[in-house]
Order: C-alpha cells, then sequence, then structure tokens
C-alpha cells in the first residue's frame, strides 16, 4: 500500500537514510546527519570504543554540550556533586582524543543542547538527528527526524554514523482554528498529552499539522514537539514552511545556494494522499492556559478547573494512579487550581529557555513584582539567548521584579542533576516538561505551565494566569 500511496513527512526522511532496509520486521539501518551529545550516560560509550579500538567515525557530524550538570549562577562555579563532575571530565577528556567539538561551559556558544542545535545552523529540514537525550524530538520543529537514542546505541553512531532502529508509524495530530490569546504552545502541548496519554503515541512519529500550527513561531514550534515524547513518540514533526525558512536564513553555515537548499527543503512535507495510523483533531479556539496537576504530564488539565476526584476515573489504573498523585502532590480532590500555593517558579530548559519564553515572562513581570516568599528563577537555554536578553533590556525587568536572572545557561530545574532543586515538600510552577517524582529535587513537587503562566504564578504567589492580575 506504501508503494503506490503518497508519504508523511517522516517517511519520507526516513527513506532517504535508510542504509539497509530491514525487512520482515527487522531494524532498518539508518544514516544519522547530527548526532549530538552531553555529559550524562555517554562515558561508557567511548569507553567501549576505546576498548575495541576504534575511532569516531565522523567527528565533523558529531557536537558535544555540556548542560545538565553545569551550575548557573556562575561562569567560573565548579561543579559539587562528584558524580556531576566526573561525568562533565570525562565528556571534556573523551571529545579531546577523539577530535569532537563541544561546547563547554564558559563558551560564548554553550547552552542546553536542543537549544545551541538550531541556533547555530545545525538542523535542517530533511535530517535524521539522534542524542543520548529523549528531549531530542525537539528538533523535529524544522521537519527533521529526530529522537533520543541509548549508550549503547551512541556508541554504534560514533563508530558507524548509523543507527539500526524500527520503522514509525505515523500519527497526526490535527489542530485547527486559532489558540486564543494568553494560551501558548505549552498549553497545546500539555492539553495534547492529557488527551491521549504517556502512552498514547508510542511507536509513532507524531506529525503537529494545522493552521494553529502553521500560526506558530519557530520557538513555540520546538516546544510543541519537544513534549512529543511525553505522549510517548519516538519523534514528532512539523512541516518545513516560509517560517522555518527565515529562522534558518542568517543562520550559521547556511549554504552558498540558499534558495536551492530551500526548494529541496520544502519537498519534505506530508503528500496530499498519505494515510496516517491514527489521527486525532485538537480545536484549539476552545483551549486555555493548562497546568498539571499530578506526577506525569498527562495529569493536566484548565487552570479554571479543580484538582480531579481519582473516584470520577472510570479506569482502575487511571484511579490508582491519580490517589498516589495527589497524595505525592499533597492535594485534595476539589481545590481549585487557582487556590495552590507555591515555594518556587522556574523559566528555562529545552520546553521553554529560548528567547521567546523569556520574552512572555517579562512582558507579565513588567512593572509587578514576585510575591514574597516565592523564589523566581528565569535561566536561560543558552549564552546567545541571555545576551539577546540583555540586548533587548530583559534583564532589567526581571531584575526590578525580583527575579533570579542566572548568569550561565544550562538544564537547571528541569533535571534536579545540579545545584538548582526543589527541597523536600517545596512545590514550583515551572515551564519544564516533566513533573515526575523528585524529577526537580527529591520530595519535590511540580506544576508545568507556560511561561507567561509561570510568571503570573509568581507575581501572585499561587497558580495564575496573566489575565488574572
Amino acid at each position: 500500500m506504501r508503494a503506490t500511496q503518497g508519504r508523511t513527512l517522516a517517511r519520507k526522511v526516513w527513506d532517504e537514510h535508510v542504509v539497509r532496509s530491514g525487512d520482515g520486521g527487522l531494524d532498518d539501518l539508518l544514516y544519522v546527519d547530527l548526532h549530538l551529545l552531553h555529559e550524562v550516560n555517554t562515558q561508557y560509550a567511548f569507553d567501549d570504543l576505546r576498548a575495541a579500538g576504534r575511532a569516531v567515525r565522523r567527528p565533523d557530524l558529531t557536537l558535544a554540550v555540556e548542560d545538565h550538570n553545569t551550575p548557573t549562577r556562575s561562569l567560573d562555579e565548579v561543579i559539587r556533586e562528584p558524580a556531576g563532575r566526573r561525568q562533565s571530565a570525562l565528556l571534556r577528556r573523551n571529545c579531546a582524543e577523539f577530535g569532537i567539538p563541544m561546547r563547554k561551559l564558559g563558551d560564548r556558544k554553550q547552552g542546553i543542547v536542543h537549544v545551541i542545535a538550531p541556533e547555530q545552523g545545525l538542523v535542517r529540514p530533511g535530517m535524521t538527528i539522534v542524542c543520548c537525550d529523549s528531549h531530542t524530538t525537539t528538533l523535529g520543529a524544522f521537519g527533521a527526524v529526530a529522537f533520543g537514542i541509548g549508550t549503547g546505541q551512541v556508541e554504534h553512531v560514533l563508530a558507524t554514523q548509523t543507527l539500526p532502529a524500527r520503522r514509525l508509524k505515523d500519527m497526526a495530530a490535527t489542530v485547527r482554528g486559532d489558540l486564543p490569546a494568553g494560551v501558548e504552545a505549552k498549553d497545546l502541548a500539555l492539553a495534547l498529552v492529557a488527551r491521549i496519554g504517556t502512552g498514547g503515541a508510542q511507536g509513532h512519529a507524531l506529525e503537529y499539522r494545522g493552521p494553529a500550527i502553521t500560526a506558530m513561531s519557530m520557538e513555540a514550534r520546538m516546544t510543541l514537539c519537544n513534549m512529543a515524547v511525553e505522549a510517548g513518540s519516538k519523534a514528532g514533526v512539523i512541516g518545513p514552511d516560509e517560517t522555518t525558512v527565515r529562522y534558518l536564513r542568517d543562520r550559521p553555515g547556511m549554504p552558498a545556494d540558499f534558495a536551492a537548499e530551500v526548494e529541496r527543503w520544502l519537498a519534505f512535507r506530508t503528500d496530499d494522499d498519505a494515510e496516517f495510523d491514527t489521527e486525532f483533531v485538537i480545536d484549539a479556539s476552545e483551549l486555555t492556559p493548562f497546568v498539571s496537576w499530578g506526577t506525569n504530564p498527562a495529569q493536566s488539565l484548565p487552570l479554571a478547573e479543580v484538582v480531579p476526584d481519582p473516584d470520577a476515573f472510570t479506569d482502575e489504573r487511571e484511579r490508582s494512579a491519580a490517589r498516589r498523585a495527589l497524595d505525592y502532590m499533597d492535594l485534595r480532590p476539589g481545590t481549585a487550581m487557582r487556590d495552590i500555593k507555591v515555594d518556587s517558579v522556574f523559566v528555562g530548559s529545552c520546553t521553554n529557555g529560548r528567547i521567546e519564553d523569556l520574552r512572555a515572562a517579562a512582558a507579565v513581570l513588567s512593572g509587578r513584582k514576585v510575591a514574597d516568599g516565592v523564589h523566581l528563577m528565569i535561566v536561560p537555554g543558552s549564552a546567545d539567548v541571555r545576551a539577546q536578553a540583555v540586548t533587548e533590556g530583559l534583564d532589567h525587568v526581571f531584575a526590578e521584579a525580583g527575579a533570579d536572572f542566572r548568569v550561565a545557561a544550562g538544564c537547571s530545574m528541569c533535571c534536579g542533576l545540579n545545584d538548582d532543586r526543589l527541597l523536600q515538600g517545596q512545590r514550583a510552577a515551572s515551564t519544564s516538561n516533566r513533573n515526575f517524582e523528585g524529577r526537580q529535587g527529591k520530595g519535590s513537587r511540580t506544576h508545568l505551565v507556560s511561561p507567561a503562566v509561570a510568571a503570573a504564578t509568581a507575581v501572585a504567589g499561587h497558580l495564575a494566569a496573566p489575565s488574572d492580575l
């Protein structure tokens, strides 16, 4: 059937990169255009390379970044956690030995791997991209097939620039209408995950389509694709268009014959007669700001609603999960989401650490003060993002509001692998992507929100939308 019908965007990219076809349910062997690394869980791949006497096949198509363990208070701060300090030291050693370019803490181009790769012109439509991080799905916003891989797979890509991978099914999320004022890509991402669940897109490439997607900026599209993995999807993709081209035009390393390359890029779109294995539709005009209430991103609902009653769930597994989540989050059914007070607010991460996200937070904070007893931490996703924020005067807005605008870029409080952590029992509104138990520190309680809702929450002292102010 596939031979006579049109193909999806993800299938076109995949087919173009097949080195050897895995017929009979076996894995295809894919060529990898870009291999990204960070300091967590990559040292074993280098140990195995060294033991086997292998070199890195294409160091020029590989880039390593320090981001997960990096301190954010100062460029000169030492990593205090012994395990994190060792991971970063090993990454530096391995990159030097194998000739891999690297963005270290303090470098002018350092930042979160998923933020700096598109910033620096490394991501383009039609590429295959892998990284030892599940949120590599972010880069599918450019019409690339991008996904996370494990440590053993990292070694395979380093040694061969190829990867055995199982073909993906195709899922379409069509978003009709326009997003209302005050509703951001993060709200849409949470609404999508809440609808289909954390495993709803498992084994699929999830393509976001429709007028609401076309109207989004590249930053917003990256936020959406970033959270495709939270629905279980292997990859999230959006068809390239003029918005993609405008973003890429002035990036470093663009081809001399840019117009010809654009023509090729725009061919990576889903054919009109292509069939998806699964499709669902969302009306963007009906969306309002979303917030998570539980301990996975699917446990989210509109900010205007109340904490759900576990007994209202018809599925026993969902009832059990809801009871456990409410116990961990210390919430009672029926509590208005807007009545939930917070200790901390975090704006940053590979989900919402780009300049557009900082602008959204600054627009809410301008002329306002952070509530007493609330710590608002804003961490740029890259050194370039911070520099741009300073150029635009956002640093002054943050300072006047009483926010803690960090000096260095990194994953920060998103993953709890550095000093930016919540204490036991503290509650945060966070623009990151996961609200698992202990994700932001042992015993921490996380509510996922958009940058605008995060800023409004910091001002109000409880979960709030900008319109509440």
